[in-house]
């Protein structure tokens, strides 16, 4: 990896982990080039936010392709065209096709509102409180073809309260995500986190199956 690597960040919405991502490089805590925001949705605030930090913003709007496939080709040229060394998933919300995922295999992260294996997929925090769960939290994990089910890199809990609906309890996730997001960022791009047959290592070490410093 080279001294600046090439971050690309793809995203859906509002953009808030993308946000954090900008601040940590633009503070020089995390040594890399965020080379474009790509976003499926033309809507998506995190282009402005993009756009705002002088970063290339780019919309690919999967409406206007026939079907997933079609899509994730038009996806990996565009993202190939910028050369990453990373490729970071914040909150994109499409299924991405094994072709793409084996493609940047070892260079995709993505995190996801849940203490995986819990709760894959979408709904995570009202499946949490309906299951009565006393903690919640997220992951950070590489991307496999296996959907939510790539290795983990860290995790971080948070409590649920007896008055949490969905809304609160995935404000106290988001607020966690800001901080841990970019410091697996950080990692990455310091060349401290591989990912070596479907596990993931920092500093050379296998971390354990529910990520860093987490018993």
């Amino acid at each position: 990896m080279s001294t600046q690597p090439n971050i690309c960040v793809m995203i859906s919405g509002n953009g808030s982990n993308l946000q954090a991502i900008i601040d940590w490089v633009e503070a020089g805590k995390i040594k890399a080039n965020i080379a474009c925001v790509i976003s499926n949705r033309p809507d998506a605030y995190g282009l402005e936010r993009a756009r705002a930090a002088g970063i290339e913003a780019i919309c690919l709007d999967h409406k206007q392709y026939e079907d997933r496939e079609t899509y994730d080709q038009a996806l990996l040229a565009t993202l190939e065209s910028y050369q990453p060394d990373c490729v970071v998933l914040a909150g994109f919300m499409r299924i991405l096709t094994t072709e793409f995922v084996e493609h940047f295999s070892g260079r995709l992260l993505n995190i996801h509102p849940s203490l995986l294996p819990k709760y894959k997929g979408l709904n995570t925090h009202q499946r949490a409180l309906e299951n009565g769960d006393r903690e919640h939290g997220l992951s950070v994990h590489f991307v496999t073809p296996e959907l939510d089910g790539g290795p983990v890199i860290i995790q971080c809990k948070v409590p649920v309260f007896e008055d949490d609906n969905a809304d609160a309890l995935a404000q106290r996730v988001q607020e966690q995500e800001r901080s841990i997001y970019p410091l697996v960022v950080h990692w990455y791009c310091s060349d401290r986190l591989k990912m070596n047959n479907n596990k993931a290592l920092l500093d050379g070490k296998v971390l354990p199956d529910n990520g860093y410093a987490n018993d």
